[in-house]
């Protein structure tokens, strides 16, 4: 379990369909069994050097998420999992990729940068104004909804301390959907939503 509150950016040193290589500052922390997330990916430490570690891609990991379109030189998010004496200063964030979404703007302004990504239709429901959502393993808020693209705004020290300063249009990034919302529509479809109550009623009073 991670907060979406990127520790460091490592480089990957070699990537393939079966392992992932990362030089990283945080190496002399880590040991083998380690979960740490990758661009929002829980991957596990299965080799460690005085500079880097390595972990090991499952075929399915490989295909379902960004972490597929990354070629060596390239940057990566870093968080350490969370301990229980750790401040909750993000969200929950599981490091489960749900989807994966493609930026389809990005716009600076005088105090941020506004991103907007656009992900699959089905996953739209998931997608509630103020509430939480990671992007590569950051946990950030969603400004805005239109249909299926959602507007979240950066702050220039999450910009510069994240990949996120290296994204370009149609660039594509992993996205994992706040657990508390998918737990709210697994309840309501258990019970054909016969109370009436749904999401939409659900954030306009607040409770998502």
């Amino acid at each position: 379990m991670f907060t979406g509150l990127v520790e460091t950016v490592g480089t990957i040193t070699s990537i393939n369909q079966k392992e992932i290589v990362i030089k990283t500052t945080l190496a002399p922390d880590l040991s083998c069994g380690d979960s740490v997330a990758v661009n929002g990916v829980c991957l596990t430490v299965t080799k460690k050097s005085h500079d880097g570690f390595c972990a090991d891609i499952s075929p399915e990991t490989f295909s379902v998420t960004a972490l597929g379109d990354k070629k060596t030189g390239e940057k990566v998010n870093l968080e350490r999992a969370l301990t229980l004496n750790s401040r909750l200063d993000g969200h929950l964030v599981y490091g489960h990729i749900d989807s994966v979404a493609k930026v389809s703007n990005i716009l600076k302004t005088s105090e941020f940068y506004i991103f907007s990504f656009s992900v699959k239709p089905e996953f739209e429901k998931y997608l509630v104004k103020k509430g939480s959502i990671a992007v590569d393993g950051i946990s950030l808020t969603i400004a805005d909804v239109r249909n299926n693209i959602f507007d979240v705004a950066v702050i220039p020290h999450t910009y510069e301390k994240t990949v996120l300063s290296s994204l370009k249009c149609n660039d594509c990034v992993n996205i994992e959907f706040d657990i508390i919302v998918k737990y709210l529509e697994k309840r309501l479809s258990m019970y054909h939503n016969s109370s009436k109550v749904t999401l939409e009623l659900l954030e306009e009073n607040g409770f998502v």
